[in-house]
């Protein structure tokens, strides 16, 4: 079994006045079909550095990020946005819902952007709605939902076709605690259906959800807990 997700001794530095400053140090981290992979660590670890490189967000100072086994660095721009509309999918802080579109239409986007029709993209959109709860909300906008439900929709948006890999940066930080625990059993059984999952999150509660929890230190992996997947390919087995 190959990676969904591999980053190969991924280092990112910051130019200061009083040298360089590492955001991430020679970081290896392979997610696999089925896992769900954890990522804690305090304040300025590098959990949303790491999270942006393993999307494209950003590029690494040094290093390699594959997705499906191709490498995403260098990757051109348009190459880059088709990757992130059909095969990964982002769940961010700040959740970047369009005020102007509804629920259903957000959660819709990346597939009407890569060219689905607008009556399909929409059935998939209520299917992503329902998978979090919210197919009764499918016609509201933003402004008329709760800060949880408006965090359910961009989780649905993440979830929407057939996406390999979904990144998750705190999905649950504006969620009560029971329907933050509805939240990751969505995002279990997608794993369940075959996608990697990589969740950043500071709630030991819900890095119990994972397989795999990696702690990060000072841009450095510190600890892993867990095993890889059976049958899993290490890097050194991919490369050969």
């Amino acid at each position: 079994m190959k990676p969904t997700l591999e980053l190969r001794h991924v280092s990112k530095t910051h130019t200061s006045p009083a040298g360089d400053v590492y955001a991430l140090r020679e970081v290896d981290l392979a997610l696999y079909p089925g896992e769900l992979v954890a990522v804690m660590g305090p304040s300025g670890s590098g959990k949303s550095t790491l999270l942006n490189m393993a999307g494209g967000l950003d590029a690494p100072s040094s290093g390699d990020v594959l997705v499906g086994g191709s490498s995403i660095v260098g990757l051109p721009q348009r190459e880059m946005a088709a990757l992130r509309r059909t095969r990964v999918g982002f769940v961010f802080q700040d959740l970047n819902l369009v005020p102007a579109l509804t629920a259903a239409e957000n959660a819709a986007l990346p597939l009407e952007l890569d060219g689905l029709s607008t009556r399909d993209a929409r059935k998939a959109g209520i299917a992503a709605l329902a998978s979090v709860g919210l197919e009764d909300l499918a016609d509201r906008y933003p402004e008329e939902m709760s800060g949880g439900q408006q965090q359910r929709v961009a989780i649905a948006r993440s979830l929407v076709g057939d996406r390999s890999l979904v990144l998750a940066d705190e999905p649950t930080g504006a969620l009560d605690s029971v329907t933050g625990e509805e939240v990751l059993m969505v995002l279990r059984d997608r794993c369940d259906a075959g996608a990697a999952v990589l969740l950043v999150t500071h709630d030991s509660r819900h890095a119990s959800w994972a397989d795999r929890i990696v702690n990060l230190r000072d841009g450095a992996v510190v600890d892993v807990v867990g095993d890889l997947p059976e049958g899993a390919e290490t890097s050194e087995q991919v490369t050969s």
